[in-house]
């Protein structure tokens, strides 16, 4: 099946998409790939749905992606006596490490690392950012605040602290248990949350073993502040913006994206816009406007992928959330300012080989009448060269590894294709122009550019680059061995 759009659709499972016929109806309308939720649902839920993906690719015919995403270390209040309190602003609250049911005055918070790293004058915000509260003073079990933004507090909310690193790492013991699952498993990609600092990728990418590519969310104030040494550490990127805007300022998101989606692309790391993307339709078969246009920025900045979440995973619609996503897809990237700000935003430094043979590819593809331009990866990592150039004609992604064109289905404008190994060029040639025509990318009287390395199946050796024919009798009159 191939996709009219470049840009990648990525559906949460859960109870609205768990069995065989809406999985598959969700990958017919557009999903390139799958996010398992590790928050929610049991192992056997996942292996369950984990199984049903498996065999709409093999029914299909066509490598899907499945994205394990981790719950990361989950920061509540304790219980009250009442079950819940109105707080009024200007009122002192306490929090502590006592076990005793909150009242009106204090609950229990049992984190002692948030003591820890708390200091008077500290923001600490309550059930997704609706309370506020300043610390006034603070010790190695306690902090008593002023409430600066009122509401009602209630059993085991959520707590943020967002202008501090805290002493956690992005793992929990549930994280660790649900990495080796999922790897286990044979998921493609894991979603790390909590992510703070560049160590805490390294760990989860030193657990994974390189069973599955590790992305990060980019969802604390922490995060964006280390940025650049996390996306260096990073496999992939997604901004998760539901906790950035309780964290951080919600006008300040914005500008955060397009800056995080912009260094992801100069990376040729891919990258994900998500969280509440297309929310109304939860409840509704029609978004609003913003979130047409809220997904429309995503693609025009040049996001590899945009998300689903409730959407898909515990809506009403969520066939027509997904159709919807891809028909603003093939909407915006059918716009002529499309391409004009896609080329704009063009910020590459090329300094290998690898870069100028995929520039060169790009150049010669919007500058000939060239119908796609074909890749052969082991690692996928050159797919994401040619996928930063966001060339005008398709990428053709060949390789000899599933693992690796399950990966690229995150990837800009790949389209995936499994390939014999080569190990004559004249073998790769003759393989990728069957692969355009056979996927409608080309016809016998076109022509594709061809990327390749030599010695084949050897990571990072990409040197060749050839404009081919796809009349197979030309190739061999042109090279009769």
């Amino acid at each position: 099946m191939r996709r009219l759009r470049n840009v990648k659709i990525v559906a949460t499972l859960g109870p609205a998409s768990s069995d065989y016929e809406m999985i598959r109806a969700l990958f017919e309308a557009g999903a390139d790939v799958f996010r398992l939720n590790m928050s929610h649902g049991t192992h056997d839920d996942i292996r369950s749905r984990h199984q049903i993906i498996r065999q709409v690719e093999s029914d299909t015919g066509r490598p899907i992606a499945i994205l394990a995403d981790l719950q990361g270390p989950k920061l509540r209040v304790g219980t009250f006596a009442a079950g819940a309190h109105d707080l009024e602003d200007g009122d002192k609250f306490r929090l502590d490490l006592s076990d005793a049911p909150g009242d009106s005055d204090r609950v229990q918070l049992p984190h002692p690392e948030i003591f820890a790293a708390l200091e008077p004058g500290s923001t600490l915000l309550v059930n997704d950012g609706k309370i506020r509260l300043q610390v006034d003073d603070c010790g190695p079990d306690f902090a008593n605040c002023t409430v600066t933004v009122g509401g009602t507090i209630s059993n085991r909310k959520g707590v943020n602290v967002p202008d501090v690193v805290l002493p956690l790492a992005a793992l929990s013991e549930k994280d660790l248990k649900d990495l080796e699952f999922a790897c286990e498993l044979g998921v493609d990609w894991l979603a790390l949350s909590f992510v703070q600092r560049p160590e805490d990728v390294i760990q989860a990418k030193d657990l994974a073993k390189g069973r599955a590519a590790v992305l990060s969310k980019i969802e604390k104030p922490a995060a964006v502040k280390a940025y650049e040494a996390i996306l260096a550490v990073s496999d992939g990127i997604m901004v998760a913006r539901g906790d950035l805007g309780v964290e951080l300022p919600v006008y300040s998101v914005p500008p955060i994206q397009k800056r995080l989606v912009r260094m992801a692309r100069a990376a040729a790391k891919p990258v994900i816009v998500a969280t509440q993307m297309l929310e109304s339709m939860i409840e509704s078969p029609m978004p609003t406007r913003a979130e047409v246009s809220d997904v429309a920025t995503a693609i025009y900045e040049g996001a590899d992928a945009v998300m689903l979440s409730a959407e898909s995973a515990a809506g009403k619609f969520p066939i027509e959330a997904v159709t919807t996503m891809n028909n603003v897809a093939v909407s915006v990237e059918s716009d002529p300012t499309y391409r004009q700000v896609i080329e704009a935003s063009r910020n590459v430094k090329r300094s290998t080989v690898a870069d100028g043979i995929v520039a060169a590819a790009r150049e010669i593809a919007e500058a000939t009448d060239i119908k796609a331009i074909a890749v052969f990866s082991q690692s996928g990592t050159t797919v994401g060269l040619v996928a930063r150039e966001r060339p005008k004609v398709p990428i053709i992604a060949l390789t000899p590894l599933m693992n690796t064109a399950r990966r690229l289905c995150l990837t800009w404008g790949a389209h995936c294709v499994i390939t014999e190994e080569q190990d004559r060029f004249k073998g790769a040639v003759i393989s990728a122009v069957r692969a355009a025509r056979q996927h409608g990318f080309a016809t016998e009287t076109d022509q594709i550019v061809l990327t390749a390395g030599v010695p084949f199946n050897v990571q990072g050796t990409t040197n060749i680059l050839r404009v081919a024919p796809c009349d197979e009798r030309l190739i061999y009159k042109a090279d009769p061995e």
